[in-house]
C-alpha cells in the first residue's frame, strides 16, 4: 500500500492531536497549518467548537511587513506574535501547541518561539 505525503500527515497530525487530548486539560488549541506559500495559525475552544483568535501570512498587515513572501521564518514569526496578541486579546493565556503533523523546526518553530514572546503559555 503506497501512502501519500497528505494521508502521510493527516495520520502523524491525528496522533499528534490525540496526544494533546490527554494533557489538554481545559486548554486552547493553538493549531499551526503550513501550506509551501503560507502559514496559518488558529486559537481553537475544542470544548465549544469555535475558533476564538486565528492570524495568517495572507492577511495585508503580515504581507506588507515580510515582502510580500508569506513562505519564511520572518513571515510565521509575525503571524505568531499577532495570533498570541489576539488570543490574549481575546482572554486566553493558556494554550496547548498542535504542530498538526509537521516537524517541530523551521517556520513552525518560528510561529511557536513568537507566541510565546508574545505572551502565550504552552
Amino acid at each position: 500500500m503506497v501512502d501519500t505525503v497528505k494521508a502521510k500527515l493527516k495520520r502523524r497530525g491525528g496522533r499528534v492531536r490525540s496526544r494533546l487530548a490527554k494533557v489538554n486539560k481545559g486548554r486552547a488549541r493553538m493549531s499551526v497549518f503550513r501550506s509551501s506559500k503560507n502559514i496559518s495559525v488558529q486559537i481553537i475552544d475544542d470544548v465549544a467548537g469555535k475558533t476564538i483568535a486565528s492570524a495568517s501570512s495572507l492577511e495585508g498587515d503580515v504581507r506588507g511587513a515580510t515582502d510580500n513572501k508569506g513562505s519564511n521564518v520572518a513571515a510565521a514569526s509575525h503571524v505568531g506574535k499577532l495570533a498570541a496578541e489576539r488570543a490574549i486579546k481575546a482572554g486566553v493565556k493558556d494554550v496547548v501547541f498542535d504542530r498538526g503533523g509537521y516537524m517541530y523546526h523551521g517556520r513552525v518553530k518560528a510561529v511557536a518561539e513568537a507566541a510565546r514572546e508574545a505572551g502565550l503559555n504552552f
